[in-house]
């Protein structure tokens, strides 16, 4: 066992849980996440195994058939599965974050209805906000949902959606305009039943294909273009329009902490693949360890996938006490996504040429990282969040 990124004051139930999902992630992840990323094949066999482990209902509360457990034991677990194979650890994510969503804002009845086939895996949850012509400007979005008779018509296209294929519930958020003066207040989150797969999933819903990816590869990336498609009332979530703002927004905390553990998994990777490397390749007549530049950079490396994951455990522990964790979520997020992006230069630079082979894993690596300083949120918008936050904090007195 690594010295990095323990955790201190776990429960026996949390340590077991990591341990069954480290052994997974050594035996059935690592030895084929290369190859499986290089065809952009999803990975169906891991995904069993995720759900046999109880991953997939790893917070749902265990009255609705999950396993009860906290934000930090999943973030704990999402750090060691992006370990061996980041894209698999978006699998569960969306999912979790819909799960997430339910728990906390859902009717009982929407509750009763979905949960315990999500902590299956049976309902697999996605969930969108973006939109082609916008990003972060959640403000801005176009796609509407209009009132006809005792349901609503949606109209508009989506964009972004991991898990848009192989998902059969998705929560999207789109602008209603019941009356609110604010923009905010004026959008709802709709739980949207479809077909897994591609085409027409439901009536009025077309997901398009898998769009084609840098890295991120293996897990399905979609489109979901509506038009016209009618769904009840007793869809919205939470049964009242106009909070869906808010219930994304608390979503997305969550899975900010989300991906700062994927970040932590890979930097952590990366540092492992390096300090092996650098211990077998020989140059001057000693390995390359021996020499201080690398000492050097190793060093800094360990340094910064530590601190990274002291930041998301902080932020998964405040969640867990029921605390607003906006700015702590931003901060692990951001940094551990630029830390993972300088761990993973730094063992690609140690591997000098052999890193830009695709033998090595290191160069899957690479490429995943980029994609953690934008998931969730770019680094500057998690800038603004913490800097906005900050003011009111410190703001001058008199």
């Amino acid at each position: 066992m690594s010295r990095l990124c323990e955790t201190e004051g776990l429960t026996d139930i949390q340590v077991e849980i990591l341990k069954a999902v480290r052994s997974f992630v050594e035996a059935k992840i690592i030895p084929v996440a290369t190859e499986l990323e290089h065809a952009d094949e999803y990975p169906t066999e891991i995904v069993e195994g995720l759900k046999e482990l109880g991953i997939f209902g790893l917070m749902i509360p265990e009255e609705y058939g999950g396993l009860g457990e906290s934000l930090l034991t999943y973030a704990l677990a999402v750090e060691e599965i992006a370990r061996g194979w980041m894209s698999v650890s978006g699998v569960i994510n969306t999912h979790f974050i819909v799960a997430y969503m339910l728990m906390h804002h859902g009717t009982q009845e929407q509750k009763e209805k979905y949960l315990p086939r999500m902590a299956t895996g049976e309902v697999r949850g996605s969930f969108s906000m973006s939109e082609p012509g916008l990003g972060s400007d959640v403000s801005a979005i176009s796609t509407k949902a209009v009132r006809e008779g005792d349901g609503y018509s949606i109209t508009g296209q989506k964009m972004w959606l991991t898990n848009g294929g192989s998902s059969n519930l998705i929560a999207v958020l789109v602008r209603t305009d019941e009356g609110s003066d604010s923009v905010y207040k004026n959008m709802t989150t709709f739980l949207v039943e479809k077909e897994s797969g591609f085409g027409e999933t439901a009536q009025g819903l077309t997901i398009p294909g898998k769009i084609d990816k840098m890295g991120y590869k293996g897990v399905d990336t979609t489109e979901a273009i509506f038009e016209g498609h009618r769904i009840s009332a007793d869809q919205v979530l939470g049964g009242e329009a106009g909070r869906g703002f808010y219930q994304m927004m608390d979503g997305v905390e969550v899975g900010r902490v989300n991906v700062a553990a994927r970040a932590c998994g890979i930097a952590n990777r990366a540092f492992e693949l390096g300090i092996s490397y650098s211990q077998q390749r020989e140059t001057f007549g000693k390995p390359i360890s021996q020499h201080q530049a690398i000492l050097f950079r190793l060093a800094e490396m360990a340094t910064k996938v530590e601190a990274a994951h002291a930041m998301m455990v902080k932020a998964a522990r405040l969640k867990d006490k029921g605390e607003r964790n906006d700015v702590e979520a931003g901060m692990a997020k951001y940094l551990a996504a630029e830390y993972c992006n300088e761990v993973v230069e730094a063992s690609f630079r140690i591997h000098g040429g052999y890193g830009y082979s695709k033998e090595y894993e290191i160069e899957r690596l690479y490429r995943e990282a980029a994609f953690m300083l934008i998931g969730e949120g770019t680094a500057d918008i998690q800038k603004m969040i913490i800097g906005r936050s900050l003011l009111k904090d410190y703001a001058l007195k008199g």
